[in-house]
């Protein structure tokens, strides 16, 4: 209910507002990446997982989860899926075998290999229209925006 001696606070127009900007930036950014991966055997999540495999070598599920910024349930069923399909593989972690290490295998790297230079391009493309400066300053902006504490 609301209480009609305290009005609501007007909300911003929609293209004034973070998150629908976000969202429409994210379109933006991710449209030629879907593109890019569109006739290859992995999606924009599998992609992810492959880049934080390979940057970050073998490592547990929650960290990928953390990194490639999916849910554990979700990475979980993607995994299973990657596994099948010879991208990773997964072992027991000897120090606590609740926990398994995933690990990039030669097909994933395969497909980084292969779709590296269109990867790169694309980051290229985007830093040539957007220069240099304010791609870095967008980056840093979107970090500092990651270490805020919005929960009420």
């Amino acid at each position: 209910m609301s209480d009609p001696e305290r009005p609501n606070p007007p909300l911003r127009r929609t293209n004034r507002s973070l998150p629908i900007a976000l969202l429409r930036a994210r379109e933006v950014v991710m449209g030629p990446v879907r593109e890019m991966l569109a006739d290859s055997p992995v999606n924009e999540q599998k992609w992810r997982v492959l880049r934080v495999l390979q940057e970050g070598g073998a490592q547990d599920q929650n960290s990928i989860a953390q990194q490639a910024c999916l849910l554990l349930p979700s990475l979980t069923r993607i995994l299973r899926t990657m596994e099948n399909d010879g991208l990773v593989s997964r072992r027991e972690d000897p120090q606590d075998r609740r926990r398994s290490i995933v690990q990039i295998e030669a097909a994933g790297l395969d497909i980084l290999e292969q779709r590296g230079a269109q990867a790169a391009a694309l980051v290229t493309d985007m830093r040539a229209q957007y220069g240099d400066e304010k791609f870095e300053q967008l980056l840093d902006l979107l970090e500092d925006l990651q270490k805020l504490n919005l929960k009420r």
